[in-house]
């Protein structure tokens, strides 16, 4: 697989979490299914039955060795090479921006900006406060939870990737209080803030005053994460 660099490093990484996985299968599925690849195109990238591939994330094969494992994320990454590489490219931008990738879930930069509120509807997001601007030009997916208790005040400023007129996606929330409170520290702040995981009733009472008092645009989606995160990449 080559020097060291995004694709060896995600290499690395997927080879690490199914060999150490209490559930090697699971946790394969996880990845082909992020990746957006089938049993089928896996398979056949590796001159195996789809049948195999449906036996090892499903139990019914003796969990993979070493050398299975390798061939098995050297065929996700070739696929994905094969397609334009965005999923290697995707954990590059992470890496670059200098975070983990069980922190940071995505960091884009768009071509061009596009409208706030063709975004919220795309990922079925609903404004529950608005901000000073209409359109945004990138995106930064955060683990609500990892980034409020891994991330230093610096950190956090990173997240804005090149530009700060971008949507930041907590995901994980229950109430939203935390992360309302963590963005108080900013200065400045995001455009726009959106809350995964709760809709407008679960929202804790003060956030939406707080986004006023800042200036960013605040919304709430329940849009399951894998779906949230294919309508983002198709911004692009």
């Amino acid at each position: 697989m080559g020097g060291r660099g995004p694709k060896r490093e995600l290499a690395e990484k997927i080879a690490g979490e199914i060999t150490l996985s209490d559930d090697p299968g699971a946790t394969l599925r996880k990845w082909r299914t992020d990746f957006d690849i089938s049993q089928t195109d896996l398979a056949a990238e590796l001159d195996v039955s789809s049948s195999v591939i449906s036996d090892y994330e499903s139990g019914r094969r003796e969990s993979p060795g070493i050398g299975v494992v390798g061939r098995l994320v050297e065929g996700l990454l070739t696929i994905d090479e094969r397609r334009g590489g965005d999923r290697i490219r995707q954990y590059g931008r992470v890496l670059s921006a200098g975070f983990d990738s069980d922190v940071v879930l995505d960091l884009r930069e768009y071509a061009s900006s596009v409208r706030l509120s063709e975004l919220y509807t795309n990922v079925g997001a609903t404004e529950v406060a608005s901000g000073g601007t209409d359109r945004i030009s990138g995106h930064t997916v955060i683990d609500s939870i990892e980034a409020i208790t891994r991330l230093s005040s610096e950190e956090f400023f990173r997240l804005y990737g090149q530009s700060t007129n971008r949507v930041l996606v907590f995901t994980g929330v229950t109430r939203g209080e935390a992360t309302a409170v963590a963005l108080r520290v900013l200065n400045p702040t995001p455009n726009a803030v959106i809350l995964h995981g709760i809709d407008e009733g679960d929202l804790w009472p003060h956030a939406a005053d707080l986004a006023r008092i800042d200036g960013y645009s605040l919304a709430v989606t329940t849009t399951p994460l894998e779906d949230l995160l294919d309508e983002l990449v198709g911004l692009e």
